[in-house]
């Protein structure tokens, strides 16, 4: 499942219509399989992972007539939760995850769990039947990610706290912008990586990056390493 020649043969073999992959293989596929092959495929489905714009564009230019879609979600609501069909000039330099799924509400929240504005950058919480019960044997971390919605009008209704940062569009659509996890502090200020890398990754030459905080000759600061689409931008 991990070989990209192959996968281009079943799906000309097959007549494969349907693939699912995390990004990271889709931009191996691109580059490794003989793509005149996948003549059968109608569309390609993205998660496990965020899916880079320069990813976008590199599909929509090597299978124009495919459709790709970009879900989201974790395993504690069923996996995909939002789901985006990928339109190339829709945004600039990012690629939504969507909307929510049938039976599903989800929230971009303040720390407080108040509601945020369109554009404001906030925790992702998912709330609807698809929510898991928490998690085996583990008490304490099912109370700190499995809480009540005060949203929903059923005193049972629980949200998930998912530990993802996002931002609602003005059209609806949500703007995926990394963990919560790995905030710095630097100079005072509080500063979310996973933000910061959101929005380098919108360049299209850049196809994986990495923030990190580390030590320099004037005391902490931000480095980015990346890898760009084309190895010849190094040189």
């Amino acid at each position: 499942h991990q070989d990209p020649a192959y996968l281009a043969q079943l799906v000309g073999a097959a007549g494969i219509t349907t693939m699912h992959f995390v990004p990271s293989m889709l931009q191996i596929f691109l580059h490794a399989a003989d793509l005149a092959q996948c003549g059968p495929l109608r569309r390609v489905l993205c998660s496990g992972e965020a899916l880079p714009h320069a990813l976008q564009q590199q599909f929509h230019a090597r299978l124009p007539a495919v459709e790709l879609h970009n879900l989201y979600g974790p395993t504690e609501a069923a996996v995909d939760v939002t789901a985006w069909h990928c339109q190339p000039g829709a945004y600039a330099g990012i690629v939504p995850i969507g909307r929510p799924v049938a039976n599903t509400r989800l929230y971009i929240l303040h720390r407080h769990l108040q509601p945020l504005p369109g554009g404001v950058a906030g925790e992702l919480y998912i709330g609807g039947v698809q929510v898991a019960h928490g998690y085996l044997n583990k008490p304490d971390l099912t109370a700190e990610r499995f809480i009540a919605d005060p949203f929903n009008a059923d005193s049972g209704a629980r949200m998930y706290k998912t530990g993802d940062l996002g931002r609602w569009l003005a059209d609806g659509n949500i703007e995926y912008l990394g963990r919560n996890d790995f905030p710095v502090k630097l100079r005072g200020f509080r500063i979310e990586l996973g933000e910061i890398e959101a929005r380098l990754l919108q360049q299209d030459p850049l196809r994986e990056l990495a923030v990190l905080a580390q030590d320099g000759t004037n005391g902490q600061q931000l480095v980015a390493y990346l890898v760009p689409t084309d190895p010849a931008l190094l040189a």
